[in-house]
């Protein structure tokens, strides 16, 4: 292979490994219930 397409395979895996970590910390109970608290604060506030 030339450097090229190693380059491209390398960069490719790469972005595709970021988007697998975003996605798995978005979907994730523990980040979800954490992200929401502040949504349920103000409402008891209220």
């Amino acid at each position: 292979m030339e450097l090229a397409s190693v380059y491209f395979l390398g960069v490719t895996f790469l972005m595709f490994v970021i988007f697998a970590a975003i996605v798995a910390r978005t979907l994730s109970k523990k980040q979800r219930i954490q992200g929401e608290a502040p949504k349920y604060k103000m409402m008891d506030e209220d």
